[in-house]
């Protein structure tokens, strides 16, 4: 008999894990496992925030059970990814994740190494995606004028930027600059040569 966790999550209030915990206790006696913790949570598919998973970790990092039961995946994993990600750390706890529609998630076996292969392979297919759409959102935006990076004006010392360059136009080093305006000598010379850079500034570049 193994020692086992139920997790439960519903996406809004409005849920209830009621019949998510009926259905996995009845799932645990059929295969023989002691219910040692039951945790329930209430969070979207996509929500970091999972204090109750957080919690079912920590209890298999000791080592008090030896598997998760969950409903489906989806219930578990944020994403491909995480779901990956979690079963390598289980993995390591020698803990399993048990869904009761009858996957199986032990890293041990052969069948668990092959869903973990598989399952690693879609998470880089999502990263891929994003990255992809990221970066075709980018180019779209370039494309309507959208200017990225900060701008002058956004950094804390470009409000000094105004005294640096008249300072640096007087011929003032960027040492003395920076020791009179309280800034160091390399953001001194870094507004100096973004105003190069930017605009027609004409200054001694001590």
């Amino acid at each position: 008999m193994g020692q086992a966790a139920i997790y439960c999550r519903v996406s809004t209030d409005d849920q209830s894990c009621e019949r998510q915990e009926r259905d996995l206790r009845a799932f645990a006696k059929r295969a023989s496992h002691n219910i040692v913790a039951v945790f329930k949570e209430t969070a979207s598919g996509a929500n970091n925030a999972r204090p109750e998973r957080k919690k079912v970790m920590a209890l298999a990092q000791t080592r008090a059970i030896d598997a998760i039961l969950v409903t489906e995946l989806s219930r578990w994993g944020r994403s491909t990814q995480d779901l990956v990600q979690t079963l390598d750390d289980l993995h390591t706890w020698k803990v399993s994740v048990l869904a009761q529609t009858g996957l199986s998630f032990d890293l041990g076996t052969a069948s668990g190494k092959l869903l973990r292969t598989i399952m690693a392979g879609l998470a880089e297919f999502e990263r891929d995606l994003i990255r992809e759409r990221v970066n075709s959102g980018i180019q779209a935006a370039k494309a309507r004028g959208v200017v990225f990076g900060r701008k002058m004006g956004h950094r804390p010392s470009d409000k000094k930027a105004k005294r640096v360059l008249a300072m640096h136009r007087d011929g003032l080093s960027y040492r003395l600059i920076g020791r009179n305006l309280g800034l160091s000598k390399n953001t001194v010379m870094e507004i100096v040569n973004r105003a190069s850079a930017s605009a027609h500034y004409t200054g001694n570049a001590l």
